[in-house]
């Protein structure tokens, strides 16, 4: 201690919190929010980084006792294998519950078709509302961050999706000094997002301190992939490559994980967390739009897909 310093100021610094322990603190309070005032909540969960810190949230939050929440995944049937590996593990590690809605039973029954591009990212809206409406969820806890586009920077915490799961921008509620309003009528539910105030760099500190492991794919690994739109896909049944697309073996690691048709790789030797810090500290482009596809549909891709029902 300096010799001029104050004990109060001492004592002071000594108790304070550090930027991730408020968020933890903030992310967890939403947690226990949601269990008390709703009556079937759900976790999206699809086996990357934010779901997988999300989940780890939700056992802190609720730690000795099990978390009283059952997990959905939306598989588009183009996801990576080492996710669901992934996700399939940590399921069994903590004797979780994980429903899947496969976007291809909706394809085989004739709900849906087809994409002409071939990606299944904007299919997934249809069987997360049949999910939703099936098992009567009525908060649905999603990963979803300000920082990563600018619909989801107008989204609250708190979230009401009407009867058709729609979110409408005019209906969002003021949440003031931490305080949200979970009321909705029948037939609607509430989108809920513990990570709203997160960004991409506060995730990976996070992820480093508390050790939390993730599918190999987010750490510089040698992939084939090929170039679409100047954006490096990885080879697969999915799709690609076609026509005069060539694959490369390529040093390359997932800053965000979605359907492989439209998540892209970035060339990168960030094989630790450590680097990737570094590296993310360092960059000026957001993941999403370093490295999705399906946000380049239009110049508001995403929120016309919000209003849709989706994530």
């Amino acid at each position: 201690m300096p010799a001029n310093q104050p004990v109060a100021e001492v004592e002071k610094d000594a108790f304070a919190l550090s930027h991730l322990d408020v968020l933890e603190a903030e992310a967890v309070h939403v947690l226990r929010e949601v269990a008390g005032e709703f009556e079937r909540p759900v976790i999206l969960f699809s086996g990357g980084k934010d779901s997988i810190v999300m989940l780890h949230l939700a056992l802190k939050a609720f730690w000795p006792a099990p978390v009283p929440f059952v997990l959905l995944h939306v598989d588009t049937g183009h996801n990576f294998p080492e996710v669901i590996e992934h996700r399939d593990r940590v399921v069994a590690a903590h004797g979780l519950r994980l429903h899947v809605a496969r976007v291809q039973d909706f394809i085989d029954d004739g709900r849906l078709r087809e994409r002409p591009d071939g990606t299944r990212n904007p299919l997934q809206t249809v069987p997360l509302l049949d999910a939703i409406d099936s098992h009567r969820f009525d908060a649905v806890f999603g990963g979803g961050r300000r920082d990563e586009e600018k619909a989801r920077a107008k989204e609250r915490v708190f979230s009401v999706r009407d009867e058709f799961g729609a979110w409408d921008p005019r209906r969002q509620r003021p949440e003031l000094w931490s305080l949200y309003n979970g009321r909705h009528a029948p037939g609607e539910h509430v989108r809920v997002f513990p990570l709203s105030n997160w960004t991409e760099l506060d995730v990976w500190q996070y992820i480093e301190r508390e050790d939390i492991d993730l599918p190999e794919i987010y750490y510089a690994h040698k992939r084939q992939v090929f170039d679409r739109g100047g954006m490096w896909l990885a080879a697969g049944d999915w799709g690609g490559p076609r026509g005069d697309e060539r694959s490369q073996w390529r040093l390359v690691r997932y800053r965000t994980v979605g359907d492989m048709s439209c998540t892209g790789a970035v060339d990168s030797d960030a094989a630790t967390n450590a680097d990737i810090i570094a590296e993310i500290a360092a960059s000026a482009v957001t993941e999403r739009g370093a490295t999705r596809a399906d946000d380049r549909l239009s110049e508001a891709a995403m929120e016309d897909r919000k209003r849709e029902g989706y994530f």
